[in-house]
């Protein structure tokens, strides 16, 4: 039987590489916090696991703007204020943390796995279906596929 909080299964795939190998990362520390909690190995260990947890999150979630920006992605709004709402509410625990009214507790785990879990399962796949129906690779014009067929293209030189 695993102890992990959260097991990751292909269930969990939006079918974006990239974004699946990030979300692997995001329950992975996901995991090692459950792990610090349940093994009492210190506030400062679980601090710091919550702290590369909210940077990876933040780096994570430019990913999948940016994707959602190239592609027009009809809910990019909704999806951002997802985003803007849960990075605002570990603000808020990291800042509770440093003043002692807070600490790292299993049931925050059980919110941020609920939290996770619920927006790989609905948003993100939602957004991965419409990131895999985007034609993301543009015909070239006529006149810049004649340049680059182009005896005097300039790379040639290269």
């Amino acid at each position: 039987m695993s102890t992990e909080l959260f097991t990751w299964s292909d269930d969990f795939s939006v079918g974006i590489q990239e974004i699946d190998e990030q979300h692997k990362v995001l329950v992975g520390l996901l995991n090692q916090l459950h792990e610090a909690i349940r093994d009492h190995q210190g506030s400062a260990t679980s601090r710091e696991i919550l702290d590369r947890l909210a940077d990876y999150t933040r780096t994570h979630f430019t990913v999948e703007e940016s994707l959602m920006r190239v592609t027009n992605y009809p809910d990019f709004p909704g999806h951002k204020a997802q985003h803007e709402e849960l990075i605002r509410q570990i603000r808020e625990l990291q800042e509770k943390l440093d003043t002692g009214k807070a600490a790292i507790s299993f049931e925050l785990l059980h919110f941020l796995k609920v939290w996770l879990t619920k927006h790989i399962s609905e948003t993100d796949k939602r957004f991965g279906s419409h990131f895999l129906g985007v034609p993301l690779a543009a015909d070239w014009s006529p006149e810049v596929e004649a340049a680059m067929n182009s005896k005097k293209a300039w790379w040639r030189f290269w």
